[in-house]
């Protein structure tokens, strides 16, 4: 069985859907509140990089820029700041492995397996 870590927002929608279709497929993942367990910065590279996308595809834009970030800031500028305010972190992320996928929409986490 395929161990899966989710990074959850409980109070989004698009979030709690991802994991109600991850349990659905009796996976249970390990869920990080990112909220309130933020990733480090180099945490935040790791995930980009399994991702394959550049930090300002991970930034909120409306509430990037209510902390100051916007998607053209430099990579390390935007990864720093999502560090710091992760409110600004597009969610669901699900991790699987070497695999990980941005849940938009909330199927998309379901490429991990």
């Amino acid at each position: 069985m395929t161990t899966v870590t989710l990074y959850h927002n409980p109070r989004c929608r698009t979030s709690r859907t991802a994991l109600e279709m991850l349990r659905k497929r009796g996976i249970e993942p390990t869920i990080i509140e990112y909220l309130n367990t933020p990733p480090t910065a180099p945490e935040i590279k790791r995930i980009l990089k399994m991702l394959d996308i550049p930090a300002r595809e991970l930034l909120r834009v409306k509430e990037g820029k209510a902390v100051g970030l916007s998607k053209n800031m430099d990579e390390d500028k935007i990864i720093a700041g999502l560090a710091k305010h992760p409110i600004a972190i597009e969610r669901p992320i699900a991790i699987a492995g070497k695999k990980a996928a941005l849940g938009r929409p909330a199927e998309k986490v379901l490429e991990v397996l």
